[in-house]
Parts: structure tokens; sequence; C-alpha cells
């Protein structure tokens, strides 16, 4: 997989589940500049369909090793100069154990790897999901599968 279908499977993936939720998914939308002052284009561009926030996403996808390693310090930082919330999506087996661990520590970075087929939600685009809930406020992503805690409950089972 190349950079441009990566992103591509992102966008898909993105409008897949959350689409009915009021965003809309633009590719490679030029936005400010560069932190080295050149026009920057930006991968993924999210809009809330109300006027409200916007998050822009670089994909970076990594087969095999190679020179993207050397590019992956210059992307986070441009990130976050990009004066938009956004992240850097990652995923790949090529990327080497330093640049990884750079991408696993970041704020501003979430692995994600949608599968193809169905482009459900699963534990490798968890990162991406969760980004989105907390920039877009959608707390029931982060929530789904548990309960409200019950006081009562909790009550009933400390005097046991």
């Amino acid at each position: 997989m190349n950079g441009v279908e990566y992103a591509k499977l992102v966008a898909a993936y993105i409008l897949k589940n959350f689409g009915d939720r009021g965003i809309q998914v633009y590719r490679e939308i030029n936005v400010g500049k560069s932190i080295i002052g050149k026009g920057r284009r930006i991968d993924l561009f999210l809009v809330a369909n109300d006027g409200g926030p916007a998050f822009a996403i670089e994909c970076k996808h990594q087969a095999v090793s190679g020179t993207t390693d050397e590019k992956i310090p210059y992307a986070l930082e441009d990130m976050k100069a990009v004066g938009v919330a956004g992240c850097i999506v990652y995923a790949g087996d090529g990327f080497s154990k330093g640049v990884l661990h750079l991408l696993q520590a970041s704020e501003i970075a979430a692995y994600c790897l949608p599968e193809r087929e169905g482009l459900a939600c699963s534990r490798h685009t968890r990162e991406l999901d969760h980004m989105l809930a907390i920039h877009f406020e959608w707390w029931d992503v982060l929530v789904s599968h548990r309960s409200v805690f019950d006081l009562e409950e909790w009550r009933s089972e400390s005097t046991d």
C-alpha cells in the first residue's frame, strides 16, 4: 500500500464510522505554510457540517524500511504548527524502532490500520477513534460498552 492508498483507506474508514455525526472529509487541502515556509498540503481535512471544529490528518504508511523515517520528526513538528487541531496517523511495518517509539509516544500521533473489508472500528483504529472523539466531543465513542456507575449497587456491595 502506498501513501495515497493509505490516506484513502483512512478517509473511507472515517466516513463509514463517523460520517453520520455530521463531518465531511476532504483530501489534499492547502492550509497555510509549513515550518520551513513552504505551502502545506494536508492529506485529510475533517470539517463539522454545523460550522464547528475542523481536524487535520497527515497519513504516514511505511511498508518497508527507508527514508520516510527521517521525515517523521519534521512531520510531527509541522503538524503542531498547522494552526488547526490534528494528528498524524500511521501504520506499516517499515518504521524503525526509534521512529515507531517517537510516534507511539507523541500526543499528536495515532496508529490506525482499518480493515479494507467492512471498515469496522477495532483495536487497530482505537487511537484515531479516541482522538476524533475527544476533539469533536463524541463522548459515547469513549464510553461505549461500559455502563454508568451505579451508586446504589456499590453501596449494597460494600455492606455485604
